[in-house]
């Protein structure tokens, strides 16, 4: 028995689950699963089932689910370890978990484009961190209900709770700690979401310095930053900075592919991007064969319902437009109209651009506003 290394299994399960954070910390996101996982056994069979040890390392395989894009798996791990936290009361060490439990629910259901699901563990997280909590846990709930509002275009709303999380943030933590980055990255992407891709460029620089810093170039999160400073970059439209969100968008994908396999969700939806700026530079080819790998990794990961995919389908849509291919792309535009219709509803703008993509194909007829899309020959 080597001298100095306990026999209690609990604290054999308790030095896993450390070492599984670190592992998730440091990008190694598989040996972090399998870590976690023999943590969590040795809980549950010397702790029980119930036990707030196991809610805790049930987060943890949630959040590295969520980075592995196995968001169905993570639904269920936070949904149980919710049900092991809702009852307890008297320490902030559970109130801290519980509010973590809720905020993991709710992006999880953001990932699987569930928007009305996300929201009220969402605003439920925010509740309780502010009541019970100091203003780090307030700052990060606040985060997380401004990316849904983001993602249903609630642009006000999301950026004060984005600006309320950055003051908190930059006063506990300092100005060079990831959490920064992390919500600069984040008021970037709001940036992109509202067009307005010049104001955005400078918070995502400042995410990628400070991230690369801090995690080293090769990192999965620096890659995250570099994915999202392409995409404001490209968005302005001028030769030389689509030719750097082409480098970048490169190295990020070299990246997420070593990192975190070939046929992750980030490697599948940056194939995406690259795809339409190959696309909008006129290399048509190029851009077929990427949004066609794009579009198996989403279609596996996301499932047939998602608006990510519902996006790519529609951008490759337009290739086979401007290919001439006009059969191929009415029906590509058609299956995206339909997912967009389902996930987002029939008044949101990503399906009001898709219906008029459709019309001006001009064989698409809707018999009343907010009807299903039907073909006439």
């Amino acid at each position: 028995m080597m001298v100095g290394v306990s026999t209690d299994p609990t604290d054999r399960a308790a030095a896993l689950h450390e070492a599984a954070m670190a592992m998730h910390d440091d990008g190694e996101h598989r040996r972090a699963r399998a870590t976690c996982r023999k943590a969590l056994a040795l809980f549950e069979r010397h702790a029980g089932r119930r036990h707030p040890d196991v809610a805790n390392v049930l987060l943890e395989l949630a959040a590295i689910a969520q980075d592995l894009g196995d968001y169905r798996e993570g639904i269920t791990q936070a949904k149980r370890a919710l049900s092991i936290l809702a009852p307890l009361r008297g320490d902030v060490v559970f109130d801290r978990l519980r509010v973590q439990a809720l905020g993991r629910l709710g992006d999880l259901f953001i990932a699987r484009g569930a928007y009305a699901l996300a929201e009220p563990p969402l605003v439920r997280a925010l509740a309780v961190a502010k009541k019970k909590l100091g203003p780090d846990d307030a700052a990060a709930a606040m985060n997380g209900l401004a990316i849904l509002y983001k993602y249903t275009s609630r642009f006000t709303e999301a950026q004060r709770l984005y600006r309320s999380a950055l003051a908190i943030t930059r006063r506990t933590r300092g100005r060079a700690d990831c959490g920064v980055a992390a919500i600069l990255h984040n008021l970037g992407g709001l940036e992109h979401a509202r067009g307005r891709f010049a104001k955005g460029e400078p918070l995502a620089r400042q995410s990628v310095a400070i991230r690369r810093r801090a995690l080293g170039a090769g990192h999965p999160d620096v890659a995250a930053d570099m994915a999202a400073l392409a995409a404001i970059l490209d968005g302005q439209d001028e030769p030389g900075k689509r030719r750097e969100a082409e480098t970048l968008y490169r190295r990020a994908i070299e990246i997420f592919e070593r990192t975190l396999g070939r046929a992750h969700l980030e490697v599948g939806f940056n194939l995406g991007q690259l795809a339409a700026l190959c696309h909008q530079s006129g290399r048509h080819a190029e851009a077929s064969s990427l949004y066609r790998r794009a579009l198996r990794i989403q279609a596996k990961t996301l499932g047939a319902q998602h608006p990510v995919l519902a996006r790519t389908v529609a951008n490759f849509a337009a290739l086979r437009r401007d290919q001439g291919r006009a059969r191929d792309a009415e029906a590509l535009f058609r299956r995206a109209y339909e997912m967009f219709r389902a996930t987002l509803g029939p008044g949101h703008p990503e399906t009001g651009g898709c219906r008029k993509d459709l019309r001006a194909m001009g064989r698409f007829v809707f018999p009343n506003p907010g009807d299903s899309a039907t073909f006439v020959g």
